[in-house]
């Protein structure tokens, strides 16, 4: 489409040139008229008609953005998001649409990541159902016998599912800001040693061997419930991961803008190009292995959400062996 004003940079500039450039059109036409021997009652409506398709054709570019944006909203409205408005033009509506391509960008992506997060959640909890289904028709139908182990296997799998669903409603407070922090002073050596103690019979299950070693008088300035949330999940993490007969370590320091949490485990380690994806949501660097002892990919991306909250940062070491994610917390309060 023609758009011969593109190059102005307002859109009064152009109602103001497109004003002028039909009066001048009118004129001339009057004018040319008499002297060519018309009456101006045939000179007059002819610049008119002049003028009238000038302003038509320069409205035209003016307003062809509003017209595709509003065809592209249309369609968006539909679940069309590849639609895009041609910006050309460097006024006010020019501007315009730029913004309306990048919210069109933006909504594209939101809605990618959320279709990719409901099949995500679909595959995630079909599988402990599709467990815990299979478990409960044997024993429905006789096929196995309600021992201990056999209810053991459909309790673990209820529990699978149970962390899956708190963990999916934790991270949808904290994407909402619906999390708040309720800080007060920590001995961090007697509350690492609750978690731990709270960790050993998973730990013991997967023959892991759990140590720490924090100063007796490290003290942090952190939500309780959310640090011990923490925790659990760095130390959910590296149980999984530790091979039968490793060792998982709690270590604590200071340091000089705050605290440093570390939670190593002798496990396969994280290759360096994975180490920031590991934080992401349903992120694996080993999808069969976790989906097999029960990984749900969200554990590390809700410790950095939590981290994150407290005014910290978690990342993963660069270590020989094994892995190591450190979580560094401020002294107090941000």
């Amino acid at each position: 489409m023609i758009r011969p004003l593109d190059r102005v940079p307002s859109i009064k500039v152009k109602l103001g040139l497109a004003v002028v450039l039909s009066l001048s059109v009118t004129l001339v036409g009057a004018v040319v008229g008499i002297k060519s021997g018309l009456r101006p009652r045939y000179t007059l409506p002819l610049g008119l008609l002049l003028s009238l398709l000038i302003v038509q054709l320069l409205a035209r570019g003016m307003t062809s953005p509003l017209r595709e944006m509003a065809d592209a909203a249309t369609a968006m409205s539909a679940g069309d998001y590849g639609r895009r408005v041609t910006a050309t033009s460097r006024d006010e509506v020019g501007e315009l649409a730029v913004a309306f391509n990048r919210m069109a960008d933006d909504l594209a992506a939101v809605d990618a990541q959320r279709r990719r997060l409901v099949a995500d959640v679909s595959h995630e909890l079909r599988t402990p159902l599709t467990a815990l289904q299979g478990l409960l028709e044997n024993l429905a139908d006789g096929v196995s016998t309600p021992d201990p182990e056999t209810l053991e296997s459909a309790v673990a799998q209820t529990r699978r599912l149970a962390r899956l669903v708190t963990q999916l409603l934790d991270l949808s407070r904290l994407e909402a800001g619906q999390l708040p922090l309720h800080r007060e002073p920590l001995q961090l050596s007697e509350f690492v040693d609750v978690v731990l103690r709270e960790a050993e019979s998973s730990a013991a299950q997967s023959d892991v061997t759990l140590s720490t070693s924090v100063p007796a008088r490290l003290g942090a300035d952190a939500d309780p419930e959310r640090l011990h949330q923490v925790l659990v999940n760095l130390l959910d993490n590296a149980i999984r991961h530790a091979p039968p007969g490793g060792r998982v370590a709690v270590t604590a320091e200071p340091t000089a803008q705050g605290i440093r949490l570390s939670v190593t485990d002798d496990g396969p380690g994280i290759p360096a190009a994975e180490r920031e994806r590991v934080f992401e949501r349903f992120a694996r660097t080993d999808a069969a292995r976790a989906s097999s002892n029960g990984g749900s990919g969200l554990g590390l991306s809700i410790t950095r959400w939590l981290v994150e909250l407290h005014g910290g940062s978690v990342h993963v070491a660069d270590t020989a062996q094994g892995c190591t994610v450190v979580v560094d917390l401020p002294r107090s309060a941000p």
